[in-house]
């Protein structure tokens, strides 16, 4: 473990890394025929991704954890269903689904994530990765990707099977940096917001929701457009505090 007494923790999986190449997989394989039924692929995508994270989370808070991968697996019928689709399994297929959860492989890094990581680490500062997906899968996205995160840095929910964003998840980073400067960063407001009221400082990146809505979550410590301008302002935030 680094002895920084400076750290960054990071959500990866629609904050680091980006959903687009799910988006492109459902386009190429079910375009067509969603157009035809007057349904966005990226819609479709996004409306998954969110299902999945509440039925998710209504897991991991009933006591049933179950890792996220198989969750959003297991919903992919019903998702058509509730798209509008009347009989999903006749629209779609096995294979459909395989081709589609494949690409959970080739996910892309978002614009300057890896500028953003060396911003911090010239400063000082200790970056680590905390994701509901399974550890391996995450960091196989940083190595494809050209950006060093070592294993020992990485804290999955699988491991504590308590889901983001309970309070008690966050505990366990928080007890390591104890008495040191810790900073979540993520593109999700409800992530960095629940990371902010369990104790960190909360950085927050509209690259993938835009909006924050602030009415909601409350205001950040830093909420910035791009992730190297957010790094920036972690550091400047760090020397006067």
């Amino acid at each position: 473990m680094s002895s920084s007494k400076k750290h960054v923790v990071f959500d990866v999986v629609g904050t680091c890394m980006s959903y687009d190449v799910i988006f492109d997989a459902i386009d190429t394989r079910l375009g067509d025929r969603l157009r035809a039924e007057c349904i966005k692929p990226k819609l479709l995508g996004y409306t998954w991704f969110e299902a999945a994270e509440r039925e998710y989370t209504y897991l991991s808070i009933s006591g049933r954890y179950t890792r996220f991968y198989d969750v959003f697996k297991g919903l992919f019928y019903r998702m058509l269903w509730m798209a509008g689709i009347e009989e999903p399994r006749e629209f779609a297929t096995d294979d459909d689904l395989a081709y589609i959860l494949d690409q959970f492989m080739q996910l892309e890094a978002r614009p300057g994530v890896a500028e953003c990581f060396q911003i911090l680490r010239d400063a000082g500062f200790t970056c680590w990765a905390f994701t509901a997906g399974d550890t391996n899968r995450v960091r196989g996205y940083f190595t494809r990707n050209g950006i060093d995160m070592p294993i020992e840095n990485f804290l999955s929910c699988d491991s504590l099977s308590i889901g983001k964003p309970a309070p008690e998840s966050y505990h366990p980073l928080l007890k390591q940096f104890e008495n040191e400067e810790a900073w979540f960063a993520a593109a999700h407001m409800w992530d960095v917001s629940a990371a902010k009221a369990a104790g960190f400082k909360g950085a927050y990146c509209t690259v993938w929701e835009k909006e924050p809505c602030t009415e909601l979550f409350g205001t950040m410590d830093i909420m910035e457009d791009s992730f190297p301008e957010m790094a920036r302002k972690i550091v400047a935030a760090s020397k006067t505090s």
